[in-house]
This record gives C-alpha cells, sequence and structure tokens, in this order.
C-alpha cells in the first residue's frame, strides 16, 4: 500500500465533512483534485471507503476502519512535526485550536493579536461541544481547546485564564428587565429556553436551580446560543447563557441581563490540552498567550459582568 499523508488529510477531511465540495474548501483544493486523491486511496487500499449518493458520502464499513488509521497516522505525524520544531524552538507551523460554541464570541479577536505578534503561525479553529473536543483531544486533532468545564474523564491539564459569568436573559419589554433587582424565587414560574443537557450552559442554569431549589418549565431546547437569543428576544421565554455570548444585543438593547439574586454565576474559561502531550512552540506561544492576555481582553470586551 503506498498512501501518502496528503491523501491522508483529504480521506480525513472528505469523511469529516461528508462531501467532496466541503473537503475542497477546507482543503483549498478544487473538488476534481479531492475526487482524484480518494480514487486513488480506494486504489491503494482496494476496497471502497465511502458510500456515494447524489449529495453526500458516508463511510463504508472498510472507511469505518481505515479513518481509525489514518487518524492515529496524521497524530503522529503532527507529534513528530512537533518534536523537530522544538530542536530549532520555532514559532511557525500550524496551530489547531478547538472551542466550544460560546467561545466563538471574544477567540477570533484574541487570536487576531496573536496572529500580529506571531505571524509566522498558521492558525485553524476547530467548533464542537465539549465532548467533540475531548473527541478530538483524544485523536490529536488538535494542539489546545478553549472551554468552560474541562473534561473530567480523560487525562489533561486545564488552566484557567479568565472568569466566565451566566446571567439570565429576558426580553427587553419583560417586567424583569425594568426591575431593580428580581429574587430567585420569582423565577419558578418562568418559562425557561434551554441548551441541550450535555452543555455547559444547561448544566450551569440546573446547578443554579437546584441551588435555589427551583422547578421552572422548560418550554424549549435548542443546541445552539443564537436561536435561545432570538427566541428570548421574541419574548418566548427567559433564559440562563454565558455573558459574552450577548455583548452586541444588550449593547444595543435588544435584549436584557436583569439584576437577579444569586446572579451572575461565574465559572472560569480553560485553555485545556492532553496531558501527556508536549506542546509545539506554537501552542506554548498560545498558551503563554492566553494565560498572560485572556482576561484583561474579556474584561475590555465585557466590562458591565461586574456591574
Amino acid at each position: 500500500m503506498n498512501v501518502t499523508f496528503r491523501q491522508l488529510r483529504v480521506f480525513v477531511e472528505v469523511a469529516r465533512q461528508g462531501s467532496v465540495q466541503g473537503a475542497a474548501e477546507v482543503l483549498h483544493l478544487t473538488p476534481p483534485a479531492v475526487s482524484l486523491q480518494i480514487k486513488e486511496i480506494e486504489s491503494q487500499v482496494g476496497h471502497r471507503l465511502f458510500e456515494r449518493t447524489h449529495r453526500r458520502m458516508s463511510l463504508s464499513t472498510a472507511g469505518e476502519y481505515f479513518l481509525v488509521y489514518a487518524r492515529r497516522l496524521l497524530g503522529t505525524l503532527k507529534e513528530a512535526e512537533d518534536a523537530m520544531a522544538r530542536f530549532a524552538r520555532l514559532e511557525s507551523g500550524r496551530l489547531t485550536i478547538g472551542m466550544v460554541s460560546s467561545a466563538k464570541y471574544f477567540l477570533p479577536q484574541l487570536l487576531a493579536k496573536f496572529h500580529t505578534e506571531h505571524p509566522a503561525i498558521d492558525v485553524r479553529l476547530r467548533l464542537g461541544n465539549r465532548e467533540a473536543l475531548v473527541a478530538m483531544m483524544a485523536a490529536n486533532e488538535v494542539d489546545l481547546c478553549v472551554m468552560g468545564r474541562p473534561p473530567v474523564d480523560f487525562a489533561s491539564r486545564a488552566e484557567p485564564f479568565a472568569k466566565h459569568p451566566h446571567v439570565l436573559v429576558t426580553a427587553p419589554d419583560h417586567r424583569f428587565a425594568h426591575a431593580e433587582s428580581v429574587p430567585a424565587s420569582a423565577l419558578a414560574n418562568e418559562p425557561f429556553i434551554v441548551r441541550e443537557p450535555a452543555s455547559g450552559t444547561r448544566t450551569a442554569l440546573q446547578e443554579y436551580l437546584d441551588q435555589f431549589r427551583l422547578k421552572p418549565t422548560f418550554v424549549m431546547e435548542m443546541p445552539s446560543n443564537e436561536a435561545i437569543k432570538q427566541a428570548v428576544m421574541a419574548g418566548m421565554g427567559v433564559s440562563l447563557l454565558s455573558l459574552h455570548t450577548i455583548g452586541l444585543e444588550w449593547s444595543a438593547g435588544l435584549i436584557a441581563a436583569p439584576h437577579v439574586e444569586g446572579l451572575p454565576l461565574m465559572r472560569r474559561w480553560n485553555i485545556v490540552n492532553t496531558a501527556a502531550k508536549q506542546l509545539s512552540p506554537a501552542a506554548e506561544a498560545f498558551r503563554y498567550f492566553i494565560l498572560d492576555r485572556g482576561e484583561a481582553h474579556l474584561a475590555a470586551m465585557f466590562s458591565r459582568a461586574d456591574q
């Protein structure tokens, strides 16, 4: 079998995207070039790796097995590249950072500042929930992850770098929005719009409700902060969200964050990496950068958090 690492990267990306077109956009190749690489891999392997439909490509049984080894080989190559970079102490190359959805409201701005100081580092972002990020770390697909709750069942190093407040959000014309303060008991009869059970935001809400022994009605469950904000602004209910997800809407008066007993619920943002992995110089540079600058950056962006 004579398969190149470039072909393995193409195969893994097609498996991730579920289409040649999606993989081509991510890899900056043409769709015909991606299709050709897949055909060459299948020829070398001797098995059909994808089941093809009109618009989607799904892994065959042989493809699912091959994906495990492809990821393992690419992970080993990344470790070798990092080891060679450490010999030269080069702050260059590719840096892949995973992040939970709530981090997309501040991390790109931080990365822009980081890139100004380290222009030779090619930064890639991967978005996923907490479970997906743990899987990416386990497969060595990301160097570092930015998340709230660090993993408890995965050997990792988690270092807090900033406060992460969660607040009650309501429509601007909700009666809570104009109150000087709201007792926790007043939330008992409010309809709540919530995130999915596995999310950190949902866990934070449940901790708050348990603390005050509240059992409000969950009228809607959504997997997206953006969808929840739209529902709240439409007056469909209230929600508990990270303050860092509502900056634009709050500043524009489109959403309210009233003062509620026991809130904001203060958690921490963490920079996380696999415990057994030695970071590349590029990853180490970003780790130091976010630990040094993260708190001040978030404080400047969301200065109303402590008011």
